[in-house]
């Protein structure tokens, strides 16, 4: 448990994973322009999901995407809910102040 929330610990990768949590494919290019990354930063990034088992890729010509593990276990995706659940209720909470 600890790879996993270690990985959603930096801000970028807890984007990454928020636009991936929709369970659609997202190409590289899609995710640096939503989140305003280089590709180099971006591939780092994605690389450290990767490796805590949070993502899967595929090489679709000069491109990545990025989606979802596929088998990652029902409690990881429990925490996964509720880390975007609490995010979502704090940014509520935030623009209603």
């Amino acid at each position: 448990m600890l790879p996993i929330l270690s990985a959603l610990s930096e801000p970028t990768r807890f984007d990454a994973m928020r636009l991936l949590y929709d369970g659609n494919e997202h190409c590289v290019c899609e995710l640096m322009r939503v989140i305003g990354a280089t590709q180099s930063r971006m591939s780092r990034h994605m690389q450290v999901l990767k490796q805590a088992g949070l993502v899967t890729d595929r090489r679709d010509a000069q491109w990545v995407r990025y989606s979802l593990n596929p088998d990652l276990s029902e409690d990881i995706r429990a925490v996964l809910d509720a880390v975007f659940r609490a995010e979502d209720a704090l940014s509520q909470q935030r623009s209603a102040a």
